[in-house]
């Protein structure tokens, strides 16, 4: 019987061993599952972070990208704003210096015009004086030539003896007339 009983007891080991093995199995397959179950939530935990990192990183991104288009904006209107005013002051003083030139050049031309009046004045003047000038000197010359020529004729006369003699001053003797002692 011995081999009766070690062959139950055998049955009976390998039964409990087959019990034990089944439980640890099972324990190890819980223990699995829970490993799973804690993975697939680790996994899907640090999905969810990297997804609000990467939403997070996106949104300060497009914050920044719309700060530095803000300062970029705000620059360019400076620079414009800067640049009208530039324009309009040269504007400004290209029309000062336009309106000093022809002010100057209205200054100018109205004291051209009175040095021309003065000179046309003084030239005036001055023709009237050589006017008057000339005709004493003509007078005074047509008298001289007009008394030259009545010296050269009485020299005439007398050289050919038809000078009037001292008694006779009354009436001129011309060639044409006759004497009256000859």
């Amino acid at each position: 019987m011995a081999s009766h009983d070690q062959s139950f007891r055998a049955g009976e080991a390998k039964g409990q061993t087959e019990e034990k093995t089944n439980q640890m199995m099972s324990n190890i397959g819980d223990k699995a599952q829970a490993a799973k179950d804690k993975t697939a939530q680790a996994a899907h935990s640090a999905w969810d972070k990297t997804a609000q990192t990467a939403q997070a990183a996106k949104d300060k991104t497009q914050q920044a990208a719309q700060a530095a288009k803000d300062r970029s904006c705000e620059t360019a209107q400076a620079a414009k704003d800067k640049t009208q005013q530039a324009a309009q002051t040269t504007k400004d003083r290209s029309s000062d210096t336009a309106q000093y030139t022809r002010d100057k050049a209205q200054n100018a031309a109205g004291a051209t015009r009175d040095k021309a009046s003065e000179m046309g004045q003084a030239t005036r003047e001055s023709a009237q004086s050589g006017k008057d000038n000339a005709g004493g000197f003509l007078q005074q010359t047509g008298e001289k030539v007009k008394g030259m020529a009545q010296g050269a004729a009485d020299a005439v006369k007398q050289t050919f003896g038809m000078a009037p003699h001292e008694d006779e001053h009354e009436h001129e003797h011309y060639p044409t007339h006759p004497r009256r002692d000859i």
